[in-house]
């Protein structure tokens, strides 16, 4: 498996890039016990944090910034008195994004202890694989929901783009589900990121198979010659899906893969995306080994759209059509019934279909609260 990938897919299945009401505690789960520190550990752990920010991370001068500023708050003695090991990693994420601004740059911290290889090359080690990869079986790979909706529009709520090759097999199947849609939305609001390689399964299936493959993406990676390009396939198992009106839903909540899946079809023209602006996080990288209980999501390369030249970091995705993410749902929907009564030419398509719109219109708003992005702890 290639270095790349191989980061990805612990990013995919270890970690989520949406932080939840405890951040640092994403590579174990939120309720893991805590640890008590002390000053030996936490003076190892932060060098061992700023020697893979200063080797690893893909803006170097940032890496000498955060390294100065957090040896500062070292020094006037700001971590003395913390002994848990979550808030320990909850600050530490705070003082590492203060100075870089970057989400996906963070710390954490995990009870059951991690493999002594993690953030090297090659793949995981045997037993973490089997650990990642049920995690993401049990989650069914981020495929929470396929379905029809009323005018045969397909919907599917995506929660991550699985780098694990097992992922593959499920991806086929929605997409084969929503084979004979006659429009389709997919629902990323929820969707914390993962792994390139699903973000090519899916665009693939929203290209036409008389086009050349499409140079959706590139990658930069500290340390590598040239740029990773990404296209799409020449072959997908199923019916494509290409010239079906496509909606993409996002929120604050959107990051990562979840924002390039989104900036790829607004950038390369495959569909409209509805909702709020996404998180803002487009630099991807890998889990490094701090110790035993700690590691560190350190971006060591940045996207790079082969037609904007640029990414989202910092800045999130624009929606085309702007609305609130918990009404997302019903405005695709209205758009997407909308667009089909344009083309039917059948008189009872058309009642049907406006039948079918009637009911998406009287479709409440879904609770708000599922779309927001918790508040992180501010640095002090």
């Amino acid at each position: 498996m290639h270095r790349w990938i191989t980061r990805l897919f612990l990013l995919a299945l270890t970690v989520s890039f949406v932080p939840k009401p405890a951040p640092a505690q994403q590579a174990g789960g939120p309720d893991q016990p805590d640890l008590t520190l002390d000053a030996r550990t936490r003076s190892a752990v932060i060098e061992s944090l700023l020697v893979s920010v200063r080797s690893n991370y893909v803006f170097p001068e940032k890496a000498e910034e955060v390294a100065k500023a957090i040896r500062r708050r070292a020094s006037r003695k700001e971590y003395d008195a913390i002994t848990s090991s979550k808030e320990f990693a909850d600050s530490l994420t705070a003082h590492l994004q203060a100075v870089t601004h970057d989400l996906h740059l963070r710390v954490h911290y995990r009870y059951e202890p991690l493999p002594e290889q993690m953030g090297e090359d090659g793949p995981p080690p045997p037993e973490e694989l089997r650990r990642m990869r049920e995690a993401g079986r049990v989650r069914n790979f981020g495929f929470e929901r396929v379905e029809r909706l009323a005018g045969n529009v397909g919907y599917l709520d995506l929660r991550m783009f699985s780098g694990d090759p097992a992922a593959q097999a499920t991806a086929v199947a929605a997409m084969n589900f929503l084979g004979n849609s006659d429009a389709i939305i997919i629902d990323l609001r929820r969707n914390g990121g993962g792994s390139p390689v699903m973000i090519q399964t899916l665009l693939t299936y929203f290209v036409s198979d008389m086009d050349e493959r499409l140079h959706f993406n590139d990658f930069y990676e500290r340390g590598r010659e040239g740029l990773e390009q990404w296209y799409t396939s020449a072959y997908v198992p199923g019916q494509r899906l290409d010239g079906k009106p496509l909606y993409v839903l996002t929120s604050s909540r959107t990051g990562s893969a979840a924002e390039e899946f989104s900036y790829d079809v607004k950038t390369h023209k495959l569909g409209t995306l509805v909702g709020a602006k996404t998180a803002g996080g487009a630099n991807p990288g890998g889990l490094f080994r701090l110790n035993e209980h700690f590691g560190a999501f350190i971006a060591t390369g940045r996207a790079i759209n082969p037609i904007t030249k640029t990414n989202w970091e910092g800045v999130g995705v624009e929606p085309d059509v702007a609305v609130p993410a918990e009404s997302a749902l019903r405005e695709a929907h209205v758009a997407a019934l909308t667009k089909l009564i344009t083309q039917a030419s059948d008189d009872d398509q058309k009642a049907a279909l406006n039948a079918a719109l009637e009911q998406a219109r009287n479709t409440p708003d879904q609770p708000a609260e599922l779309f927001q992005r918790p508040q992180r702890r501010k640095a002090s």
